[in-house]
């Protein structure tokens, strides 16, 4: 089971339950690919980014996945910073074993 590198120690309560549940999230895929972005940048989210990542955290992991890998059209009411981010958080230009 992936685990998160951030010690929630430091978190306020907020960040502490978007910490886990983006880990924890039912997709194994999604868990790496939320998570991992958690651990980088959910410290220092402003409380406006935040209020946008619990609320992709909301959605259905299959939603997320096609809009991160363009299976589908991002829908404008989640066309956000955050989302943004976390699509350019997990860009690969080289191989990912490299």
């Amino acid at each position: 089971m992936p685990e998160s590198r951030l010690s929630s120690a430091d978190l306020d309560p907020r960040r502490r339950r978007a910490l886990m549940r983006a880990w924890r999230r039912g997709m194994r895929e999604m868990d790496f690919l939320m998570g991992g972005f958690a651990d980088a940048r959910l410290p220092g989210l402003s409380e406006t980014d935040l209020d946008d990542f619990e609320a992709l955290l909301e959605l259905q992991d299959r939603d997320v996945l096609s809009w991160l890998t363009g299976e589908v059209a991002l829908p404008a009411e989640h066309a956000t910073q955050v989302f943004a981010a976390l699509k350019a958080f997990h860009t690969h230009l080289k191989p990912i074993n490299v």
